[in-house]
């Protein structure tokens, strides 16, 4: 008989929780448990599983006590005779003995309805007796009126037959007289009646052009697990993608961490002509950067988060093992940043490019000095994890965390030079606008808040969304942009499968984005303002018109996707998907 190892029950369990909203009991699970050592592919494992199985089992004993209880007669198969209740605290036997009482009442019942019902068929016969008489009556006149309907058809048939010919005549003369007219007629009448009307063809168009073709579509191929984060070089042609990703809630991050990882990162040369359609697995146009030397199935070294520098010609990557690594454009390992005692949850460099800056599941932020390759100044200010980090400008920054708090710390300053304090859930991610005078947080709180400065409570409070809202992001536009003329617009992406646009200035809702159908984890900007690219769990990427507010270009591939990314051209969008692979799309209007 097939069993169920407790590995395997621990799994089932610890999805439960994570697709359940129990962030903390499945992040302690899966530690205690050692998840993350299992050999279970978690691609392989539905979503509610555990209830499923569950639900399995209970109709499993139901089953088992119904078939040993039924006799060759009296099966009734319309109704359960059992509460789950019973079935959970009930021995087989017991639950027999249940059915057995239940059929013998409802036996009885039966036969009661049995005499009653025998008693209406008798008065029902007498009645049926009467409408038999009374509907052969009906239809024998219905037959008179039928033939008479017929009688008069026949009349009126010969009568259009006589009017035919008469007109036929009438005609024949006619049309020898203006033969020339009708045929100059006949071909103006041809000319307008060609092809389908114009909004036919308008909306024909709209339809083949919004799905983005096959043929512009170029599929990476090569990690062996989830692909969470991708991240375009500012200079060239180079794409990075890592195996695992964190920039937010620590159920995503548990998700990605424990389903497994392939503790690579790796850079891919996308050049002209390459993204079209297919499949690139070329050795010549990635580089494989390995967290692991050798062969071994350690996932300590999973890449947690990446990010290029300024210039293009560092990757920072970050791994579960508490390490940052900084590598060459060649794929040379050029330094590795130990001090962290925990998984590493974030990085960024900052504009200059001397700074890395890495937030730990140890609540701890380090600064790094790239040059020195050392750590510069340690701030351990938060009480739980540090979630995310954003540069303000070259030397100070915002943290925030699970523990409801948002830090703004400078490099050189012992306590925070700003404390944030108003959500009252996990700090998803934190942004600065891009002239820095304002940061955007977003929360398992359902809120996204608009911080300054100049004073310590939130100067707006956004709150349109129904679930937690995963990530922010702010349009390249407004002052200190290369858009200047543009609205400064804030971006939300929530599990309520919604995107909204906020007015950063008056604090109100421009529109709610409106068109996948799972949690939103990605959004992007375009490096114009004109576009925003969303990417969600339904497996589609939506590039949304700002201007318009609609979707004009949209793609669906094989797995949800974690994130989404432009680009600074602004021709090619690149996503990652749970399918393991990266999809690099043309984008042209």
């Amino acid at each position: 008989m097939t069993s169920i190892t407790s590995v395997e029950l621990n799994y089932l369990v610890f999805r439960y929780l994570q697709e359940s909203g129990f962030t903390h009991s499945a992040f302690a699970l899966g530690y205690e448990g050692g998840i993350n050592k299992c050999t279970i592919d978690g691609n392989m494992i539905p979503p509610g599983a555990l209830i499923t199985f569950v639900q399995k089992g209970l109709q499993y004993l139901e089953m088992e006590a119904n078939l040993t209880c039924q006799s060759d007669a009296d099966v009734d198969e319309d109704f359960s005779f059992l509460q789950p209740l019973d079935l959970i605290t009930k021995d087989v036997n017991e639950l027999q003995q249940i059915i057995k009482e239940k059929k013998k009442n409802l036996h009885k019942d039966r036969e009661k309805e049995k005499e009653k019902e025998k008693d209406k068929d008798r008065d029902k016969d007498k009645d049926k007796e009467f409408e038999r008489e009374h509907e052969r009556e009906c239809a024998r006149v219905r037959e008179k009126e039928r033939h008479e309907r017929e009688k008069e058809k026949e009349k009126d048939r010969e009568r259009l037959e006589s009017e035919k010919e008469r007109d036929k005549q009438l005609e024949d003369n006619s049309d020898r007289r203006m033969v020339t007219d009708a045929e100059d007629k006949h071909e103006e009448n041809e000319f307008f009646e060609v092809g389908p009307e114009p909004m036919d063809i308008s909306i024909t168009s709209t339809s083949q052009t919004c799905e983005i073709p096959s043929s512009d579509v170029m599929i990476l191929e090569g990690h062996t697990s989830e692909v969470c984060a991708c991240a375009w070089s500012p200079i060239g042609q180079l794409l990075a993608s890592g195996v695992m990703a964190f920039s937010g809630s620590c159920l995503f991050w548990i998700f990605c961490k424990h389903l497994s990882g392939d503790s690579t990162a790796r850079i891919w040369t996308i050049t002209e002509g390459t993204s079209r359609s297919g499949v690139q697995n070329d050795p010549l146009n990635v580089l494989v950067l390995k967290h692991v030397k050798g062969r071994t199935n350690e996932k300590s070294k999973d890449v947690t988060t990446l990010d290029w520098n300024g210039e293009g010609t560092l990757l920072a990557t970050g791994s579960y093992d508490g390490q940052a690594r900084i590598w060459s454009t060649d794929g040379e390992l050029k330094t590795t940043l130990s001090k962290h005692k925990g998984p590493i949850f974030t990085l960024k460099w900052n504009k200059k490019g001397d700074y890395l800056l890495t937030g730990s599941c140890d609540k701890t932020a380090i600064v790094w000095d790239v040059r020195a390759e050392e750590w510069k100044q340690q701030f351990e200010f938060h009480s739980g994890p540090t979630l995310d980090v954003d540069w303000r400008n070259n030397v100070s920054f915002a943290t925030s965390s699970t523990d409801n708090m948002i830090y703004v710390c400078k490099v050189g300053e012992t306590r925070p030079i700003k404390s944030f304090a108003g959500h009252q859930g996990e700090v998803n991610c934190v942004k600065w606008d891009p002239t820095g005078s304002l940061l955007a947080s977003c929360s398992d709180d359902i809120s996204a808040k608009i911080w300054s400065m100049k004073q310590d409570k939130y100067v707006h409070d956004l709150r349109e969304h129904s679930k937690e809202i995963y990530t922010i992001r702010w349009s390249p536009t407004g002052p200190g942009t290369n858009n200047p003329n543009q609205q400064l617009v804030l971006a939300s992406a929530s599990f309520d499968s919604t995107v909204k646009l906020w007015d950063v200035e008056f604090g109100k809702l421009l529109s709610s984005l409106n068109g996948h159908r799972e949690p939103v984890y990605s959004v992007a900007f375009s490096p114009n303002g004109e576009y925003l690219a969303s990417g969600s769990l339904d497996r589609c990427i939506n590039i949304w018109s700002l201007k318009e507010g609609k979707i004009v270009k949209t793609y669906t591939g094989n797995g949800g996707i974690f994130e989404v990314c432009w680009n600074k051209e602004g021709d090619k969008i690149a996503a990652c998907f749970a399918n393991n692979t990266v999809c690099v799309l043309d984008f042209r209007m």
